[in-house]
């Protein structure tokens, strides 16, 4: 079973809506993006890259969340989507690719530490429109660097 264009663009919609919203901190708008039930696992960088941390269902996202408080800033940049149809009518799953920006600042020292990672998802259709219901963020690489300026989050 193939996908439509309608449900790609949706899909489409739906990754940059959740980079968009964590980017501008909106992080209530980014827990609607998932389903009640979702699973959203989460590497523990630097020693752990791979998915090895379970959050579930909206508050499990909400919690996940709450880790970025110490980042002035992020930047997720979507430079790969794959989307394909599951087994069943309104089921999806996709592999994006993203470059994540993290800045922190420790006195007037800025620091970037840049995530290169993918996103492996399950989609659900819901009455509100797809949905993630699963989530795994594998780190593929980790960079540093340091960055002269930063741009207050409005």
């Amino acid at each position: 079973m193939s996908l439509d264009p309608a449900d790609r663009l949706a899909l489409a919609d739906l990754v940059h809506l959740y980079a968009a919203g964590v980017d501008d901190r909106r992080f209530a708008d980014v827990v609607e993006l998932f389903t009640d039930t979702a699973e959203f696992r989460l590497p523990a960088p630097p020693q752990e890259l791979n998915p090895v941390r379970l959050h579930c269902g909206r508050a499990g996202v909400r919690t996940a969340m709450a880790t970025l408080a110490g980042v002035a800033r992020t930047e997720h940049a979507v430079v790969g989507e794959v989307y394909t149809a599951g087994p069943e009518a309104g089921y999806a799953l996709g592999r994006i690719t993203c470059i994540a920006h993290h800045w922190t600042r420790s006195g007037q020292e800025i620091s970037d530490t840049v995530w290169h990672l993918r996103y492996d998802d399950e989609y659900l259709r819901t009455p509100a429109g797809w949905r993630i219901h699963g989530r795994a963020l594998t780190i593929n690489a980790i960079e540093t660097r340091a960055a002269r300026r930063l741009r207050e989050q409005p």
